[in-house]
């Protein structure tokens, strides 16, 4: 029986199949197409759990609906792009001798408003690491310092103290430097007991080692890394959720496994030291971190814009957590708007050659496989 498929603006398919096959192909030689500068953007078997919660909403809500518009983001994107034809990618990049030295920046976005209501700032600082060293590994490069802005009303030093506390372990796990940051206090700009936060990432990689996705062909592997939880992204839309379900952050959850507040705030999974020790195993053609926007905004970047190349991934694949489950049935969002928001239970996506998926997981026997690349655009989920 065909799947049906359920097409969206984004280029992502959500389908419910009887039977799926995967398909190989043989491998291809590495190349670079990086330019001098470019610009950041910015088990196994599905099992759905009976969760108690609220009744669900009778209107489905969405990331526009809790203020976050995703097209409009992209819009931007395209205009800058006129000015500055280059970005585009997870990170940008500028020669270095032999190398590329690559940067990335980002933020936490509104998981900061979690920590504030539940006055818990340890951990925000590996937050704030884990966005942008994730994303710099994507070529491949290895973080080599880190810096970060701080931003409050009335300097809070204690809180301050504990966010930076956060950064340094974040920088350990990362392997790389915490080189210096801004802290400014800015009286009347910030709500009291309110911060933000942002950080800059800067690493190195050789030129004939770039990851940049020109090799990437029919018939490659996905291989998946799991996520610790919702990470950094899509935090508008769970407080909208939480508000309407009624749900306090420290209600237990209904899986059992502390309360709401514990398991949003987990920190993000820095993939770094896991990554860099598998390029050594594999032939990793492409790398993804799934971030805002979810598997349709981020998997087709890998691509070069000239391959029309597409990705199949299979739903039942791995085990969709059970936090994204609530999360879907309390605020009645749609599936294709999860996989759009979230980064349900995948933090990294690999593309492998088929040759070196033994190899991979032997290597990382936590890594899974999730699906193959195929002919034609756009990321189709069966």
């Amino acid at each position: 029986m065909a799947s049906l498929l359920f097409p969206l603006s984004s280029g992502i398919f959500v389908s419910r199949p009887d039977h799926t096959s995967t398909r190989i192909s043989s491998p291809c030689s590495t190349s670079s197409r990086f330019p001098a500068v470019s610009v950041l953007h910015k088990q196994v078997a599905t099992r759905r759990l009976r969760l108690c919660c609220p009744a669900a909403q009778s209107e489905q809500l969405s990331y526009r609906t809790a203020g976050v518009d995703i097209d409009a983001g992209n819009e931007l994107v395209r205009r800058i792009q006129k000015l500055n034809p280059q970005i585009g990618g997870f990170s940008g990049f500028v020669p270095f001798g032999d190398s590329y030295l690559v940067a990335g920046t980002d933020g936490v976005g509104t998981k900061l408003k979690l920590a504030f209501d539940l006055h818990k700032h340890d951990t925000i600082g590996i937050d704030l690491v884990a966005m942008s060293v994730n994303d710099i590994i994507t070529s491949g490069a290895k973080p080599l310092f880190f810096l970060d802005y701080y931003a409050t009303g009335k300097l809070d030093v204690d809180v301050a103290e504990a966010v930076v506390k956060g950064i340094v372990e974040g920088c350990k796990q990362s392997d790389c430097t915490l080189l210096g940051g801004e802290t400014a206090e800015m009286p009347g700009f910030y709500s009291p007991g309110e911060y933000d936060v942002a950080g800059f990432a800067v690493g190195a990689v050789k030129k004939e080692a770039v990851i940049d996705g020109s090799c990437i062909q029919e018939g490659d592997v996905l291989l998946g890394f799991a996520s610790s939880g919702v990470h950094s992204n899509g935090f508008s839309l769970v407080r909208k959720i939480l508000e309407v379900s009624n749900t306090d952050l420290g209600d237990q959850t209904p899986w059992g496994s502390g309360t709401f507040g514990d398991a949003l705030l987990a920190p993000t999974i820095i993939y770094v030291q896991r990554l860099l020790s598998l390029i050594d195993i594999a032939d990793v053609k492409g790398v993804v971190h799934i971030t805002g926007g979810g598997f349709p905004e981020n998997i087709p970047r890998v691509v070069p814009k000239d391959k029309d190349l597409g990705f199949r991934i299979e739903r039942a694949s791995w085990e969709i957590p059970p936090l994204f489950q609530w999360l879907q049935s309390a605020g009645n969002v749609a599936e294709s708007e999860m996989f759009r928001t979230f980064n349900m239970g995948v933090g990294m996506l690999l593309i492998v050659d088929k040759e070196s998926v033994s190899a991979a997981l032997k290597h990382d026997p936590e890594a899974f496989v999730m699906g193959e690349v195929v002919a034609g655009r756009g990321v189709n989920i069966v």
